[in-house]
C-alpha cells in the first residue's frame, strides 16, 4: 500500500446522522396520522347514522304525503247512497251551496252547517241561498260552537245522536275530507260515513303543483292530518293526550266561539 493512499473511515454516528440506510432517514408520523382515533370513529358513525334516519324520514313523508294526495278527488261525484243526515264543515267555498243541492235532492233528511260563525244570523245565510228557503227553514240547523275539525265531530255526534242518525253525508273540500274523515270517526264509530268532497274550480283550472299556494295549502293539510291521525291512534290505545274539553265539562253550556277555516 502506497503512503499517498489514504482511507477515510465515517463514524457509524455520523453515518446514521446523515441518513445513509439509517433510521433516521425513514419517515416517522405519529399513530394518529396512521389511524383515526376512537373519538373520531365515533363521531363518523354518529354522523352517518344521523344521515341515515333522517333520509328514512323524508323517505316516509314523501311516501305518505304521495298517499295522502290518492285520497284527494279531482271530481265532484254524487254519493253513492242515501243518509240519514247530512254535515258541512264550514270554511271553504261552495261547500254549504253543494250540500244544500244534495239536501234538495233528497239524500239526507236534514242538514247540520257546523261552524257557522257566532255573529251569522240564519237571514245571512238565507240570502246567500235564496233559492233553498223552504229548506232553510224546515230542515237546516246550524252549529256556532265548532272552531276547528275536531269541535265540528264533536258538534256533529251530539247532534246526530240528538236525532238518532245512523249514516252521514260529510260534506267538506277535498283536501279537507281525509282529515275530517278521521276526526268523524273517532268521534262517531258507530255511524256511517259518506264523503262528498267539493272540488274548487282553482284545483280544476290548473294542476296543484303550478300553484305555490296549493302547494302549501296541501303540505299544511298533510302535517295535519298526520296530526289527527297520531292523536286518534294514541287516544284508542288508551293515551289520549288531550282530551275533549266538551267531555270534561258535560251538562255545561256551550259558549259559542268564532268559526275558523278549516
Amino acid at each position: 500500500m502506497s503512503a499517498e493512499t489514504e482511507f477515510h473511515f465515517t463514524p457509524k454516528a455520523s453515518r446514521l446522522a446523515n441518513g445513509g440506510g439509517s433510521l433516521a432517514g425513514m419517515s416517522l408520523q405519529p399513530d394518529n396520522f396512521a389511524r383515526k382515533s376512537p373519538l373520531a370513529t365515533a363521531h363518523g358513525k354518529l354522523r352517518a347514522a344521523i344521515l341515515a334516519t333522517g333520509a328514512m324520514l323524508l323517505l316516509a313523508v314523501a311516501i305518505g304525503f304521495v298517499g295522502f294526495l290518492a285520497q284527494l278527488r279531482g271530481a265532484e261525484t254524487e254519493p253513492a247512497n242515501r243518509a240519514d243526515g247530512i254535515v258541512v264543515l264550514t270554511g271553504g267555498s261552495s261547500r254549504v251551496s253543494d250540500a244544500m243541492e244534495l239536501l234538495a235532492g233528497g239524500y239526507g233528511k236534514r242538514l247540520l252547517i257546523s261552524g257557522v260563525h257566532p255573529t251569522s244570523a240564519a237571514s245571512d245565510i238565507s240570502r246567500s241561498l235564496s233559492d233553498n228557503q223552504s229548506l232553510l227553514r224546515c230542515c237546516v240547523d246550524l252549529d256556532r260552537s265548532a272552531i276547528n275539525t275536531r269541535s265540528n265531530a264533536a258538534e256533529t255526534r251530539r247532534w246526530a245522536r240528538e236525532r238518532g242518525f245512523k249514516s252521514l253525508i260529510v260534506v267538506t273540500s277535498n283536501y279537507h275530507m281525509p282529515r275530517a274523515i278521521v276526526e268523524l270517526s273517532h268521534a262517531m264509530p258507530d255511524v256511517r260515513l259518506i264523503p262528498f268532497a267539493v272540488v274548487g274550480e282553482k284545483w280544476r283550472d290548473e294542476s296543484w303543483w303550478a300553484s305555490s299556494a296549493t302547494v302549501r295549502l296541501l303540505l299544511s293539510e298533510y302535517v295535519k292530518y298526520v296530526a289527527a291521525e297520531v292523536r286518534v291512534h294514541l287516544a284508542d290505545a288508551g293515551f289520549d293526550l288531550m282530551p275533549e274539553i266538551a267531555d270534561q265539562q258535560s251538562g255545561s253550556p256551550h259558549r259559542p266561539a268564532t268559526a275558523q277555516a278549516n
